[in-house]
């Protein structure tokens, strides 16, 4: 069975070209062909041999991806919801900032944590994504970016499903978008998050990759973390503030801490103070986000929002306030997928 030719970083090439008898040079030519110059044919890749383009052809095939539906809001920000070779639908969204055009994917169809608030965790995991199938929305997207001048500068693996719980495949993406052969994404531009998978954060934290990591937190007591995200119960907050003080202390990259305020729930002056402790000491900041409502949940008023802020601010924990994105076009990760998949059912 031919194998998707994107779903191999340069390394996996070296191995398997070492493996044929060819030398590890030809990953780097292969790499140079499928992502500098955008080939789609072995026949086209002439620095090959014929005879070893026949190899590749008889080997590998071009992954690709199918726009099913695409959504533009007022702000700029565009998801696209893409069909993969099975027919399983998946969602990924472009963004534009002031530093540039920002890509979330997606790297599992549907998700088992089963986060109560989120929209991703409504649908069950139905399988994991390949590296192919995270590299190529990035690759379709700024292969759209590329006609008008622009591209793809900042990657955050915050979309449909839990990164660690598909580790081996993120891994593998994140070596080929931050590859100066491959798509050429700066590490300090790639952000993986993760509910809190302890085990995986300390191994990510041998790796020596220098991308950011996001900690969606959320919750400032263990009764109210678990109740609502079932990692929780596995991996309490002690266990993972270890996990994530010792990843600070082997990359000595700043944390992420996202924290969805929920009103009535988490926004309070009290979950604020104790957001401040849990915090103290550590080089981390606190992403607030206004929540996309789905289901039974509201977001926090304009005025809690601020003063749940300015708290923070005030006992000198770094904070920022998320830029809503999107709000008018489904904009809760798998909220788009989730309504599509509603309509086929119906």
């Amino acid at each position: 069975m031919k194998k998707n030719v994107y779903d191999y970083s340069r390394k996996s090439f070296e191995e398997y070209f070492l493996s044929i008898g060819s030398p590890k040079f030809r990953a780097t030519q292969l790499f140079e062909a499928l992502y500098k110059q955008r080939i789609r044919d072995f026949s086209e890749m002439t620095n090959f041999k014929k005879e070893f383009r026949d190899i590749l052809d008889e080997t590998f095939y071009f992954g690709d991806l199918g726009i099913i539906k695409e959504q533009i809001s007022a702000d700029g920000t565009r998801k696209y919801l893409f069909g993969l070779e099975d027919g399983i639908i998946i969602e990924t969204v472009l963004m534009n900032h002031s530093y540039g055009r920002s890509v979330c994917i997606t790297t599992q169809a549907g998700c088992n944590m089963g986060c109560l608030f989120c929209a991703s965790g409504q649908t069950k995991k139905i399988r994991n994504l390949t590296a192919a199938e995270m590299v190529l929305q990035v690759l379709k997207i700024d292969n759209m970016l590329r006609e008008t001048g622009e591209r793809v500068s900042h990657v955050v693996i915050m979309g449909i499903g839990e990164p660690f719980d598909n580790f081996e495949n993120v891994i593998e993406f994140i070596r080929t978008i931050n590859d100066d052969k491959g798509l050429e994404i700066g590490a300090r531009h790639i952000t993986v998050s993760t509910c809190g998978i302890v085990p995986k954060i300390y191994e990510f934290s041998e790796l020596g990759l220098q991308v950011n990591l996001a900690l969606s937190l959320h919750f400032t007591t263990d009764e109210q973390r678990s109740e609502y995200m079932r990692i929780n119960r596995r991996y309490g907050l002690e266990e993972l503030f270890k996990a994530l003080r010792y990843y600070y202390e082997k990359t000595n990259r700043r944390i992420t801490l996202e924290y969805i305020l929920l009103a009535g729930i988490n926004d309070s002056l009290e979950d604020a103070e104790r957001l401040a402790q849990l915090v103290q000491g550590m080089n981390a900041y606190v992403n607030l986000i206004p929540y996309n409502e789905t289901g039974d949940f509201k977001r926090s008023d304009e005025k809690t929002r601020r003063a749940f802020f300015d708290y923070l601010m005030k006992r000198g924990v770094n904070t920022i306030m998320r830029k809503e994105q999107g709000h008018d076009i489904d904009a809760a990760c798998g909220q788009l997928r989730l309504k599509e998949m509603r309509c086929k059912r119906d």
